[in-house]
């Protein structure tokens, strides 16, 4: 397709409108750079009017406003519900400009006035102590992307568009990220976006030829390369090339219109005309120069058009005076005069263009999503809980069970239509697929006659990309929808800097007071590690727990529900909740039932308890010993463990102790869900040992638990990195987690104990071996291990 048409529908007027406004979010972006006094020049520049730290990026900023300014136009003309993704990492001066010339950022922070004074605090706060970040960031009104987050642009802008059939999302995709692997990936949700029920997504991919230091990829290819390539991700370009301001408004202008004629056209077919047809949506491809309109050359190097334009093109103002000469020219080429008055307030000229209340970008309700939640409609648990007359004498998948509950959940939204599940081809994988009897996957490619379960208004999003579905499923949050995440344990790693930057978008937030909160990120990681036998090491991997609670304690949870009651208790739980990341793992896998749905919401709202039908302890004095867990294969071995002492040493005293929410073992004061000092000992003394039998890696529970009184006296089991392929139990067995190496760890650990019940020791590590040798002989587990089942 040739490129836009350089006479577009523009009447001189409104172009010069267009390139009012556009210079004077320029002004404002080097402003913000360098400036901390002195606004609107109406002094000779002096270097103390200079910021003594040069931070921030001029590169992409002027390409960044062009497409500011154009969306304000076609928004107002058109009438359009729309927001902006701004994918470019250092884009923030550009957005922040933009805002406070629509009025956005002065209803948002009504300190910073739309006059010379808020033009000063705009200036100086940008990348200054106390001030705001240098990108696009959780502060900036209108954005729901955390500008320093390359390579998820796309994905997030889908995830908005989802559900949303009024809404307009542009995305503005830089050059340095398209090259990115999650960006690549994304480029293929045009297959999963429905054109009746979901809105547009329009792609920019903005070319301005370089990233920090180094060429960009796609700024390089030819023409025809380019385009065979956009061709081949589902999209139509339309190109806007050039560097002459008014030449390329026209262009941008008459590409606008295009692509949203195109959208328009494609929207109407399928919601008026029944087309089933995929669309080939428009993307635009923009050239402009990076630095574009800023200093030519620098010290005899060219600047303008290189990677020189990426940062601070003009370095030392302070203190070299030419530096300070060209700053000074810089700035006044925009001449500001005409695009403020002498008060500093933007004229009538410049917001022109500018679309009116919540249609601005800065104000669109759709990007604080918080604004438009509803509350998730969610059955009584009772529907779907299992009976248990008798703790673990049944079995069942938990996740399946969760499977009917979610498919409630579907039904129950299919109106509303803001709930969705997503991950990567895993749903039926991890039973879940009872949700197809509410809704199917979505899908807009090809069909043929032995899928299953396809559907061109499915909200349930597979496609093998743990980033897409993340992204996806931000995006879908950030504007006011709920959702989960099911993902294989061991490849959630794939998403720790995506979910790093959403836990600080969530906690950056909580201080906003005009960001209403928003439905909680849910993770479910299932086909977990202890259940990974028959794929073997590649997919055993238990350490995102590790990576989450590392992060932020106000906005981060985990939880290890161990029955299929728990996982109930728990899914309830973090569905409602909000403003919050919510990390649950539990098994596929038949797994036993231990709580009645009574019992087990009793026992998630405590977080941790004693399981006092699993132990022997007597109420008239302490324990000799703890036996603790977390996770559902260390409970079941804690449990068998018990009935052992139970069985070989009737005298011991024993607790077991169940630990359902990871953040109870911290200090109360290190963690809303922390526990006090006397609140801990009471549930495993000051002085006894405990042995805790842990889902994950052992010295996580170290960490959690160090400062307290009795940390001495704390030995974990848990994943020691020993994989393979193997039997259930021989996992268990090979990282010393199993029920047999706990009990001799009771006997290693109890003062007193390990002369007498030395015999009892011997039983068990002979049972270990004879272990060994009867999987490697028969290919299954001990026969006392594969049949049991609890009994007092």
């Amino acid at each position: 397709m040739p490129d836009a048409p350089a006479s577009a529908p523009l009447t001189d007027e409104e172009l010069e409108a267009l390139n009012a406004h556009w210079r004077a979010a320029n002004y404002l972006a080097v402003g913000q750079i360098y400036l901390m006094a002195n606004p609107l020049l109406h002094e000779p520049l002096r270097p103390e009017h200079v910021k003594p730290r040069l931070l921030g990026h001029w590169g992409t900023s002027p390409g960044l406003n062009l497409v500011h300014t154009h969306l304000n136009r076609v928004i107002g003309a058109r009438g359009l519900d729309a927001i902006c993704v701004w994918g470019p990492g250092h884009g923030g001066p550009s957005v922040l400009a933009n805002s406070w010339l629509e009025g956005s950022y002065t209803e948002t922070y009504p300190n910073v006035t739309r006059d010379a004074a808020g033009m000063r605090r705009l200036f100086q706060q940008f990348s200054f102590p106390g001030g705001v970040p240098s990108h696009v960031a959780p502060e900036t009104p209108g954005s729901i992307h955390e500008g320093g987050e390359l390579g998820y642009s796309l994905s997030h802008a889908y995830g908005a568009a989802l559900d949303n059939p009024g809404l307009l999302v542009a995305c503005v995709i830089g050059d340095g990220e398209a090259e990115t692997g999650p960006l690549a990936a994304s480029w293929h949700a045009n297959k999963f976006l429905d054109p009746v029920h979901d809105g547009a997504v329009l792609p920019i991919l903005h070319l301005n030829g370089y990233k920090i230091a180094n060429p960009a990829v796609l700024a390089r290819l030819p023409r025809a390369e380019l385009d065979a390539l956009l061709r081949g991700y589902g999209h139509e370009p339309i190109h806007v090339t050039g560097d002459d301001p008014l030449t390329v408004h026209r262009a941008m202008a008459a590409a606008m219109d295009t692509a949203l004629d195109r959208i328009a056209a494609f929207q109407e077919a399928a919601r008026e005309r029944g087309a089933t047809t995929r669309p080939a949506w428009p993307v635009i491809v923009l050239r402009t120069p990076k630095g574009w309109t800023g200093p030519a050359e620098v010290d005899g190097l060219p600047v303008e058009g290189t990677w020189r334009a990426h940062q601070v093109p003009l370095s030392e103002v302070r203190t070299n005076p030419e530096h300070l000469r060209q700053l000074d020219a810089w700035l006044r080429s925009y001449r500001p005069a005409e695009l403020f008055d002498d008060q500093g307030r933007p004229r009538p000229q410049v917001l022109a263009c500018v679309p009116a209340g919540a249609r601005r970008l800065g104000a669109n309700p759709h990007a604080n999503g918080g604004l438009l939640l509803r509350d998730l409609p969610l059955p009584d648990l009772r529907t779907f809980a299992v009976a248990v007359d008798r703790p673990g004498n049944t079995l069942h998948e938990p996740t399946r069970v969760l499977g009917a509950l979610l498919e409630q959940v579907m039904a129950d939204t299919a109106d509303r239509r803001d709930f969705r599940l997503v991950g990567p081809d895993e749903t039926a994988s991890n039973r879940l697929q009872a949700v197809y009897g509410a809704t199917g996957k979505a899908w807009q490619a090809e069909v043929l006659d032995v899928d299953e379960h396809l559907d061109r208004h499915g909200r349930v999003m597979e496609i093998l990309s743990e980033h897409t579905c993340q992204g996806w499923l931000e995006g879908y949050l950030l504007t006011g929808r709920h959702g989960l995440f099911s993902c294989y344990e061991a490849f959630v790693h794939i998403v720790d800097s995506m979910v790093n930057q959403h836990v600080k978008w969530l906690r950056t937030t909580r201080a906003l007071p005009w960001r209403r909160p928003i439905a909680s990120l849910n993770y479910l990681l299932t086909s977990h590690v202890w259940r990974q036998d028959h794929n073997g090491f590649s997919h055993q991997d238990p350490g995102f727990i590790d990576h989450i609670l590392n992060k932020a304690p106000e906005v981060v949870r985990v939880y290890l529900p161990p029955d299929t009651n728990t996982l109930l208790s728990v899914a309830d739980h973090a569905l409602r909740s909000k403003d919050y990341v919510n990390v649950v793992v539990a098994g596929k896998q038949p797994t036993f039932d231990w709580l009645s749905m009574d019992a087990a919401q009793a026992h998630c709202a405590r977080g941790a308890g004693i399981w006092e039908w699993a132990g022997t302890e007597d109420r008239r004095r302490e324990p000799d010993v703890v036996l603790a867990c977390a996770g559902d294969v260390p409970t079941q071995e804690v449990v068998a463990a018990a009935q052992l002492l139970r069985h070989h040493l009737p005298q011991l005293a024993v607790r077991v102790v169940n630990v359902v929410d990871l953040a109870r073992l911290l200090p109360n004061d290190e963690h809303p869900h922390g526990m006090s000092e006397p609140q801990y000992h009471a549930l495993f003394t000051p002085d006894k040992p405990v042995i805790f039998a842990y889902h994950g890696y052992p010295w996580l529970i170290h960490r959690l638990a160090y400062r307290r009184t009795g940390h001495r006296n704390l030995h974990v089991r848990g994943y020691k990195e020993i994989g393979t392929t193997t039997t259930p139990f021989d996992m268990v067995v090979a990282n010393d987690l199993d029920r047999y190496r706990l009990v001799m760890d009771v006997i290693d650990r109890v003062p007193g104990l390990a002369v007498p019940a030395a015999p009892v020791r011997q039983v068990m590590e002979d049972t270990r071996l004879r272990h060994h040798a009867w999987i490697r002989e028969h290919g299954t587990d001990l026969p006392e291990v594969a049949d049991w089942a609890w009994e007092e």
